[in-house]
């Protein structure tokens, strides 16, 4: 008897009851015998990057029958950034990765799947499926929804940022509403993940690099039929990798993830994998300081600037070459590993085939867009623990510059101000109290940040946080800052007038404040309360970790429901 996981339910004497609710589902004994593999799908009806998952898991199921397994589909829930974007319901999304992680877990364990593979797309499923794959340890492979395609308008090519960076134009009075409603219907064409770099892209890019998912799983879009057949393969490598007992750990250890990481800087990811990243490792059970981080960027070329940082946008990426072009033009100056391993073999052995088609999109190594890293981790004595930019999408005059501080203890008090007009160049927009437990759940600023810019104050304006950007921000926007204002980080201690300094090339974030007089504002200091009743974010308050350490759920900590 072949000695499968899943034999816990559905073998011997003692499992006759169970064969009756499998024959109940219709499956027969010569499926019984096979091995059973879990799909996991975050498909919705309300997400445009999961509306065709459908489709996604039936090409899956198709490559797993075809290679002599037997496959069950189970969902996940899914959140839209874009949809939860500046409301409440931004608070929701972060604490979505660790339901996402822990209800996959319930799954599997429950009913002893002997693989599994993962189908997610948009932000907060990507890292939360990650999450679940390194937990659980078992034969997985990843397979995105694909990105959306750019929408036209105008001649150009647009995508959602287009629309929110709109209404900081409606208010300067550059284009009028009627012009916004018709970037509005042009801007997403289609089902997919945002167009650009946003999180969830640069998550199913990086799945793709640290080797748990087929070449093209961060960049074929979603309508391409390339994407079924990408399905197909990824259903029939499962089965491969139930047979050889390759599990996670057999893939993943430090040289994967220092690919990931190199390939996060090349391509200029989101601000948001960094924190989501973090959270893998946790899972991993590895550790990676952010001086770390900020080694390898220092040693990485930023190769690419796709949107926001540029016009591109992901499907000329694909036709470009990929996620395994960038590789091969990292490994020509070894700056990755190219004998990590993949689900379907080393690096080298991907990227052999591999060719940069498109030098204009995928810089050359030796020709890059900057000789370091999209992605800095700030530190000095407004974040001693960390803070992070996309250094790639900051214009150059802003790189190093001293701004007056205009504080905010909440994203929609920053957002009146800045649509009032009440923001002038050389300002320094500080939104607090949105960290992990402050928010709680760190919301994301892109109304604020695409405000900024659609009024044109980009280049003229830095916007600070203890909350998160989206992926699609671009302009001097540093989030994470750490200590966050709910546990009296420095940010916590800013008033109106403050000078900071930023210089995003020497990796400094400091308030001009002599510590005496810090220490005094921190004697006074109170922390502010936040009443959810017995909400869930009221317990995701209370064990959440610091956005240093991935915004992770604290098991060990007592759990305890109170006012906070």
């Amino acid at each position: 008897m072949n000695n499968f996981r899943s034999n816990n339910i559905k073998m011997g004497l003692q499992r006759a009851p169970h064969r009756s609710l499998l024959r109940a589902l219709g499956i027969t004994p010569e499926e019984t015998e096979k091995p059973f593999i879990g799909i996991v799908n975050s498909f919705n009806e309300i997400v445009p990057g999961h509306m065709h998952l459908q489709k996604i898991a039936a090409a899956v199921k198709a490559g797993v029958y075809m290679s002599g397994g037997t496959p069950f589909e189970f969902n996940v829930i899914g959140i839209c950034d874009g949809l939860a974007m500046g409301h409440e319901g931004m608070k929701m999304s972060l604490p979505s990765r660790e339901i996402i992680a822990d209800s996959i877990e319930l799954m599997v364990e429950a009913n002893q799947f002997d693989g599994l593979v993962f189908i997610p797309n948009c932000d907060k499923i990507i890292p939360g499926m990650l999450m679940a794959a390194a937990r659980l340890d078992i034969p997985s492979i990843f397979v995105s929804g694909g990105p959306m395609l750019a929408g036209r308008y105008s001649g150009k090519d647009i995508d959602l940022i287009s629309v929110f960076e709109g209404i900081g134009a409606v208010e300067a009075r550059k284009i009028t509403e009627k012009e916004l409603e018709e970037i509005v219907d042009h801007a997403c064409p289609g089902c997919g993940s945002c167009a650009g770099m946003f999180t969830a892209n640069s998550m199913n890019c990086l799945t793709e690099a640290i080797g748990l998912a087929l070449p093209g799983n961060g960049t074929i879009p979603a309508v391409h039929s390339e994407r079924i057949r990408l399905a197909k393969r990824t259903g029939i490598t499962v089965m491969k990798l139930v047979k050889d007992n390759k599990k996670v750990s057999d893939i993943i250890n430090e040289k994967s993830v220092e690919n990931a990481l190199a390939v996060d800087m090349a391509l200029g990811c989101s601000t948001n994998t960094i924190l989501h990243l973090m959270a893998f490792l946790n899972e991993l059970g590895l550790s990676f300081t952010l001086e770390k981080i900020n080694e390898i960027s220092e040693r990485t070329p930023n190769l690419c600037r796709i949107s926001p940082a540029g016009s591109h946008h992901l499907q000329d990426l694909h036709e470009a070459g990929g996620i395994s072009a960038v590789l091969k033009e990292l490994d020509k100056k070894n700056l990755i590993f190219s004998d990590a391993k993949t689900v379907e073999g080393t690096i080298k052995k991907r990227i052999d085939s591999a060719q940069n088609r498109n030098p204009e999109i995928i810089r050359p190594v030796d020709s890059p867009f900057s000789p370091t890293g999209g992605l800095v981790i700030l530190f000095g004595n407004l974040a001693p623990e960390g803070a992070v930019v996309k250094a790639s999408a900051v214009a150059p005059e802003m790189l190093r510059v001293t701004l007056k501080a205009r504080v905010f203890d909440s994203e929609e008090e920053a957002l009146k101000a800045i649509l009032s007009s009440e923001i002038k160049p050389g300002d320094v927009v500080v939104i607090r109290y949105e960290g992990p437990k402050g928010g709680p759940g760190m919301r994301e600023m892109l109304s604020p940040t695409s405000a900024l810019c659609g009024i044109g104050l980009d280049k003229e304006v830095a916007l600070i946080t203890d909350g998160r950007f989206s992926g699609g921000t671009r302009g001097a926007a540093i989030g994470h800052v750490s200590p966050e204002a709910q546990e009296g980080g420095p940010i916590a201690l800013l008033k109106d007038g403050d000078r900071i300094q930023i210089d995003i090339p020497q990796k400094k974030l400091e308030v001009l404040v002599d510590r005496k007089t810090l220490e005094k504002r921190k004697a006074n200091w109170r922390k502010k309360e936040k009443k959810f009743g017995n909400s869930y974010l009221s317990l995701y308050a209370q064990l959440v970790s610091s956005a240093s350490r991935g915004a992770v759920i604290e098991r060990w900590k007592k759990v305890k429901f109170d006012e906070n």
